[in-house]
């Protein structure tokens, strides 16, 4: 086989670098070698990724015209199965390599019918590494073609194969199924997560109106999960669900949909107002999701505020001496999808998260500018319901702005900038430095005192913590409990924000182990996410994980974490003899003397603290939207479901 091969160089331990130490990888070897050049990491996130590659070659099916359903189930063992009723891989001897097409398709890198050969027009598996990625780290994948007359099968093991493509029955329909088991060498985990396949699965079932996905999830025979999805309103009922799940109130009744086309590439938008200060907007391309934006968005939003001002000087909402409106302001309370298909796909990088055609932006704006400012002139209650909600956001942003001028002036004449409450510390450099946002005057107290005053900086937080999530910027402003972090961090929030101003690397959230200290760390988190997002996205914002147990007999002390480990303690100390144990509950984090704290939870040696990382923003922005937003229904749903989960976690 005329494979595609990679070079890989290292330098042995002796330092001796010659031509022996040149490494040359055949073939699927390179990405076992180097996965994560391919699917992103081994983690669970590159996990799934295996099975978005299987599913985005049948959705490719679908864009072509010839797939209509396709069935996706997690068997037990964390076996894959994909099936679609499209034309089926083809079969033939390949001129080139003279083995099958569909064995080509499934060992060789950079090989598939996405490249001009006539065999699709959109696709979104552009780079043709998908189905041999997923083959090279499968412990073992085989396929199934059914090609109106013949079932022709191929069996592989770890992107290698013994045995040719053969012919094994008869058969009148058509299509591929795949079937693949994860190998267990390769990833961190090789369980999958039911909600996050179903969540992409739902999501391709509304970028194609009509298709068909059949989901099941047969792992337990006793909790068998299985979910039909079909949504012939495509991204129009795309909208509608997110605001159902998240228990947003719509602004007007109707989506407001856009579509066109130019050429060979096509554009459609939904996009509907509700009730909350906060945007959500996905986009898509070739059924993609471009978590990072694009061309496609950048035009989307550029064209907005452009319709938006238009409209209002049009119609003498904006007066002639009166500010723009800007994006922030005509965006706030927006959902959006934007899905763009074409030939070609330019993405940045292998992930596919950015678009990148130039040609696309001026095509989704002149598609939106026109038919956004028809639809407004032809319904004017909307648009001034839209149009009002708008100048708000402008009053509140407005505000914000003289809310911050005001806090900057009154800083300036101040003998210090800091917050009273902090007790800052020596060092400089945020690299080496850290502070702990704590619950309470009495815990601030201790922490004060035990903590290491070189890096180590303290902020205590008294009373009830604003919820950002109902709240515009201009009240954070004002709010007694909010500008102190602000303040002590330095960077400032929302247009403001600068993370080169950060005066501390480390940011830990310090609460008790209890319900009441989990809602101040929700608030807290709700704040960062909304406001001072970068810190989040940069790693910057970590929780403490003080114990919940005191287990000491005598001078013999242990400290546990959990129910778990205070039971092993008890048996530990006891010992054979059966001597008594004490166990104390913390109640909360001031029940610690300073030395306790410290050794418990602020000790860099022997704490223990988790960083909040940001492995799926969309998925954040939901959950924040359902736990902290207005609506009680979602909320309750949300925790009826996942309390099973309570008993696993730490804090």
């Amino acid at each position: 086989m005329n494979n595609i091969n990679e070079i890989d160089t290292f330098v042995q331990k002796d330092n001796k670098y010659d031509e022996n130490q040149i490494q040359v990888l055949e073939g699927l070897e390179a990405v076992r070698k180097r996965p994560g050049m391919y699917i992103g990491s081994t983690g669970p996130r590159g996990l799934h990724h295996l099975v978005y590659e299987i599913v985005d070659n049948a959705i490719d099916e679908a864009l072509a015209g010839y797939c209509t359903e396709i069935d996706v189930e997690i068997e037990p063992e964390n076996i894959i199965r994909v099936c679609d009723n499209g034309r089926g891989i083809p079969t033939g001897i390949h001129p080139k390599e003279g083995i099958s097409a569909a064995t080509v398709v499934y060992t060789i890198l950079h090989a598939g019918g996405k490249f001009g050969g006539g065999g699709y027009k959109v696709s979104g598996g552009l780079h043709g590494v998908g189905a041999s990625v997923v083959n090279a780290l499968s412990e073992w994948l085989e396929i199934r073609i059914f090609d109106g007359e013949k079932i022709w099968f191929q069996h592989f093991e770890r992107g290698s194969y013994n045995e040719v493509l053969k012919e094994i029955g008869k058969t009148t329909k058509t299509g591929t199924e795949v079937r693949f088991k994860a190998d267990s060498k390769i990833f961190e985990t090789i369980v999958y997560e039911t909600d996050v396949l179903l969540k992409r699965l739902r999501e391709q079932a509304f970028l194609n109106a009509g298709i068909i996905i059949n989901f099941s999830d047969t792992r337990d025979n006793e909790d068998i999960t299985e979910e039909t999805l079909h949504y012939e309103g495509g991204i129009k009922s795309f909208v509608e669900h997110i605001h159902k799940t998240r228990g947003l109130e719509k602004l007007h009744d109707e989506v407001i949909y856009i579509n066109g086309q130019v050429g060979t590439s096509t554009a459609e938008i939904a996009l509907q107002y509700n009730d909350s200060y906060n945007e959500i907007i996905l986009s898509f391309a070739n059924n993609i999701n471009t978590a990072d934006g694009g061309t496609h968005e950048t035009g989307f939003k550029n064209s907005i505020t452009k319709v938006f001002n238009e409209y209002g000087k049009k119609f003498n909402l904006i007066k002639e001496n009166d500010k723009n409106l800007t994006g922030d302001d005509v965006r706030e309370g927006i959902t959006a999808i934007i899905s763009v298909k074409m030939t070609d796909c330019e993405f940045e990088g292998q992930t596919k998260g950015k678009l990148g055609n130039p040609e696309i932006r001026p095509m989704v704006e002149a598609l939106v500018t026109e038919k956004l400012m028809n639809y407004f002139e032809e319904n004017p209650a909307v648009a001034r319901a839209i149009f009002d909600k708008a100048l708000n956001a402008q009053k509140a942003r407005e505000a914000a702005k003289r809310a911050r001028e005001l806090t900057r002036r009154k800083s300036a004449l101040e003998s210090a900038s800091l917050p009273g409450k902090l007790a800052d510390c020596a060092e400089r450099d945020p690299n080496f430095t850290e502070i702990y946002i704590v619950e309470g005057d009495s815990a601030g107290g201790s922490a004060k005192s035990g903590r290491d005053r070189k890096y180590q900086a303290i902020l205590p937080l008294w009373g009830k913590m604003l919820n950002v999530e109902k709240s515009r910027i201009d009240k954070v402003y004002g709010n007694e409990k909010l500008i102190p972090i602000v303040t002590a961090l330095g960077t400032g929030i929302g247009e403001d924000f600068d993370l080169t101003r950060l005066r501390y690397g480390k940011i830990i959230i310090m609460a008790d182990a209890d319900v009441d200290g989990s809602h101040i760390r929700t608030l807290l988190l709700t704040f960062f996410f909304r406001f001072m997002r970068k810190l989040v996205d940069e790693g910057h914002i970590y929780i403490a994980q003080p114990p919940l147990f005191k287990v000491y007999r005598g001078k013999q002390v242990r400290y546990a974490f959990n129910d778990e480990e205070r039971d092993i303690y008890i048996k530990e100390l006891a010992g054979d003899s059966g001597a008594k144990v004490e166990v104390q509950r913390y109640k909360g984090l001031g029940e610690m003397d300073p030395e306790q704290l410290w050794e418990t939870t602020m000790n860099p040696e022997t704490r223990t603290i988790v960083r909040i990382e940001l492995e799926d923003a969309i998925k954040a922005d939901e959950i924040f939207t359902i736990l902290m937003g207005d609506k009680v229904a979602p909320r309750r749903e949300f925790i009826e479901k996942n309390a099973k989960y309570v008993q696993n976690l730490d804090f």
